[in-house]
């Protein structure tokens, strides 16, 4: 029997595998992006990865706002999903207001349901940029390199505890005591408090606070 009639034969028997369809993904914009004019008018956030003293691997979102180059967040776990990055962007929120647009890249957790739903229901707008384009989300790949050649390159990490109290300590001087070249030499805190009057700078430390001690225990 040649191929032909085999095939033939499948199709009058209904017997071919049905193809599955590719999951649904977040789309988001793609258009070319401004230079933002003010805080919360445009987040950029990415993952970073490193690894504990036993070999373990773990996990950092970052987040900064583009304008001020604030640090918003440094969430550090073994795990991060499309839901708890939805999680991680409601709590900062909830300390300033939502922002106007979110960049990112096409990573899995960031074209999940999650972030789809979390993008529709928040009315934000999420850019993703071009795939294999790093540089077109230059403010927190600037960002990244810092991260690790000051902090994730200078530190053993003994466990995750350990890895949260460091960024925390980090991600304040960086906001609030040291200068940058970018700002015209001020901190990214004194740009917010210029640009945006009553701002107050993003001090949210990684482990919980009493007021994150009711939802830490969602995040493990």
């Amino acid at each position: 029997m040649n191929q032909k009639k085999l095939r033939r034969l499948y199709r009058e028997e209904k017997l071919q595998v049905r193809r599955r369809g590719g999951r649904k993904r977040a789309l988001g914009t793609r258009a070319p992006l401004a230079l933002p004019d003010g805080p919360n008018q445009r987040w950029s956030l990415d993952f970073v990865s490193d690894a504990f003293s036993d070999g373990r691997r773990f996990r950092i979102l970052t987040i900064v706002d583009d304008f001020t180059r604030e640090c918003l967040a440094l969430v550090a776990n073994t795990s991060l999903s499309g839901m708890r990055v939805a999680r991680e962007l409601d709590a900062i929120i909830q300390r300033r207001t939502k922002p106007a647009m979110v960049v990112s890249d096409n990573g899995t957790e960031l074209t999940s349901m999650a972030i789809l739903r979390w993008s529709q229901e928040r009315q934000v707008d999420w850019h993703y940029i071009a795939p294999g384009k790093p540089m077109q989300n230059g403010f927190i790949e600037s960002f990244n390199g810092r991260l690790r050649d000051e902090c994730l390159n200078e530190t053993l990490f003994a466990s995750l505890g350990h890895a949260r109290n460091v960024l925390s300590a980090w991600k304040e001087d960086y906001n609030t005591v040291r200068p940058h070249s970018s700002l015209g030499g001020k901190t990214p805190a004194e740009i917010a408090a210029k640009a945006y009057p009553g701002h107050a700078p993003d001090m949210l430390a990684i482990l919980p606070t009493a007021s994150h001690q009711s939802t830490i225990g969602l995040y493990q």
